[in-house]
């Protein structure tokens, strides 16, 4: 039989990197094959099969305007990774079972490939209108958040269900184990207050100060941070807590990566410095010597431009072999976390980084796609899967805290916003991934936030 009206996206190049997911994910190579309007996964070498019979046209489109339901598995006997009903996007009232045993194996009555493939693969996003000033699509606009599921992995929690059920149908398998983890990054956005503003910024400033603030220390500090940063950054200067975020990662046995700017395609936007300033160089020279990694940050506006993300990942690399610093892999994440899809990814491929970190969103935290796991791209236009790997991110501090996005006070509801979502990356043994801006860890108050969410 010809495959479905609904389903001629998800081609055998689709299918084929669903295995590799699988692959990741269990420690098997799985096969998936279309049998008329179904899908057949089969073990090679072992006999019995799993059968995906209702498939859902909506998960190879990119739109976000339907239903959603709630499946309670735990009526059924099968393990949640949360207290809460799991969510079945596309599906309003899941049949019951959901799961059947027949004599070939299991059938499932949930499109839980599809609804991996769209999440992945951000099929969800292609060629959408409904954008926000920085030209981003927003949390609000998803699917997740409109049916309340933003804030749970569940591509992982659909994959924890799976590997049950392929532990039923084939006992003998012991299925790859995987750990809960924690990965920080900073931007390097601002490495100094007033050290690299120009000439004309600086006496505009001490001006202010003067004139409209008559707040002479921070004249007299404006002067001092810029005849003290050249060689390096300057210690007493607030937002210079390198040192300190190496050191708090450093107890807490985990490597930073500081993602640097090396472009510059909207001044007002992008950072005041240039990676080749001998103070940018010894910091990234000290950022390597204690183990910790160097990303990219392209500028405001190459996030529709593939080239200039080539040529900004160029001169990070250049600038780095320069200085004698060489990593087994490169990777970063988009200023504003600007993302056009597919054509960013394109462009985070065409310049050979190992992965990319910016598929989170800036308006709300949460799993934008779906899951916490890092996980091989595939582009859903060109319908073929990408060396680079996605790395989602999790939470970044600005989205929880930021007085534009939640702006949630620096207290115990943003603590529990942040401890919440770590919990459920720890539930499916995922990855929590956190971004927290260097500028943002200046007042004691902050710092503590950070410590806390670190170390519970």
């Amino acid at each position: 039989m010809p495959l479905t009206k609904a389903y001629m996206q998800l081609s055998d190049a689709a299918l084929c990197w669903l295995e590799t997911i699988l692959l990741e994910r269990y420690g098997y190579p799985f096969v998936l094959k279309w049998d008329g309007d179904r899908i057949r996964m089969t073990l090679s070498g072992a006999s019995g099969e799993i059968c995906f019979d209702t498939l859902q046209s909506v998960f190879s489109k990119p739109n976000s305007d339907f239903s959603c339901g709630f499946w309670d598995g735990t009526a059924e006997n099968w393990q949640m990774a949360s207290e809460e009903f799991l969510p079945t996007p596309a599906v309003t009232e899941p049949p019951v079972p959901l799961i059947r045993k027949i004599d070939a194996g299991y059938v499932v009555h949930y499109d839980i490939l599809g609804l991996t493939y769209w999440m992945l693969s951000r099929q969800e996003e292609v060629g959408r209108t409904d954008l926000d000033k920085h030209g981003r699509f927003p949390a609000i606009a998803s699917n997740a958040y409109r049916n309340g599921y933003l804030g749970r992995p569940i591509v992982d929690e659909w994959l924890n269900l799976l590997g049950q059920v392929i532990q039923r149908q084939w006992p003998a398998l012991e299925l790859k184990r995987h750990r809960f983890s924690m990965k920080v990054s900073h931007y390097v956005d601002v490495p100094s207050r007033y050290g690299f503003d120009g000439t004309y910024r600086l006496l505009r400033g001490m001006a202010g100060d003067l004139l409209k603030r008559r707040d002479w220390r921070n004249m007299y500090f404006r002067v001092t941070s810029r005849v003290n940063t050249r060689s390096r950054l300057y210690p007493a200067d607030p937002v210079n807590s390198f040192n300190w975020i190496m050191d708090i990662s450093e107890q807490h046995e985990l490597t930073s990566a500081f993602y640097f700017i090396s472009g510059r395609t909207n001044p007002r936007m992008d950072a005041t410095y240039e990676i080749e300033y001998p103070s940018i160089r010894r910091l990234m020279r000290d950022v390597h010597a204690r183990g910790h990694e160097i990303g990219l940050h392209p500028s405001y506006n190459t996030y529709r431009n593939p080239v200039k993300i080539v040529a900004e990942a160029d001169r990070l690399r250049r600038v780095c072999g320069e200085e004698g610093i060489l990593q087994h892999e490169w990777g970063g994440r988009m200023h504003y976390l600007r993302w056009k899809h597919p054509v960013t990814l394109r462009g985070w491929e065409a310049a050979g980084m190992t992965y990319d970190s910016t598929l989170g969103y800036a308006d709300r935290p949460g799993f934008r796609c779906g899951t916490c796991f890092e996980y091989p791209a595939f582009d859903p236009v060109e319908c073929k899967a990408l060396k680079l790997r996605i790395r989602p991110l999790v939470a970044m501090e600005c989205s929880i805290i930021g007085e534009h996005y939640m702006n949630s006070s620096l207290g115990q509801g943003a603590r529990q916003e942040f401890l919440r979502l770590k919990a459920a990356c720890r539930a499916v043994d995922g990855c929590f991934t956190l971004l927290w801006h260097n500028s943002q860890l200046c007042s004691a108050e902050k710092r503590k936030l950070y410590l806390d969410v670190l170390s519970q």
